[in-house]
């Protein structure tokens, strides 16, 4: 070889190749269970009911009167005109409503009901090396 010759010396280039795979890794099992028992509930309920009671009165006035409250009663004035040589207002009657309360005892069956769930891992399977 002279001294003018050049020599080749062959380089080596590498390529990288990058692949994505999906792998398994596991998995997760989910239950739910639903449980249902009874409860007796025990409230008390208040009833209300209205009695109406006329008292006669009969007696002439000169306005209606107005509707008052005496304690839980209300009374309501009914006035009717009488025909007389003039027109009078008169009192014919009241009505006096009374509000009276009473209070139950009421048993009740209710259903109710609660939710469980099971979470269950299993490990993943081993792959084989390729």
């Amino acid at each position: 070889m002279s001294k003018d010759a050049s020599k080749v010396i062959p380089v080596i280039k590498e390529e990288l190749r990058v692949e994505k795979r999906v792998v398994e890794s596991g998995s997760v099992t989910i239950s739910k269970q639903v449980h249902e028992h009874e409860e007796v509930i025990d409230e008390p309920l208040r009833q209300e009911r209205v009695v109406v009671e006329r008292h006669s009165i009969n007696q002439r006035v000169e306005t209606a009167p107005s509707i008052r409250r005496e304690g839980t009663t209300l009374i309501i004035p009914v006035v009717e005109e009488v025909l007389v040589v003039e027109k009078h207002l008169f009192l014919k009657e009241e009505l006096h409503i009374i509000l009276q309360q009473t209070e139950v005892q009421q048993s009740q069956t209710v259903k109710l009901r609660r939710e469980d769930a099971t979470v269950e891992y299993s490990e993943p399977r081993k792959r084989k090396e390729q």
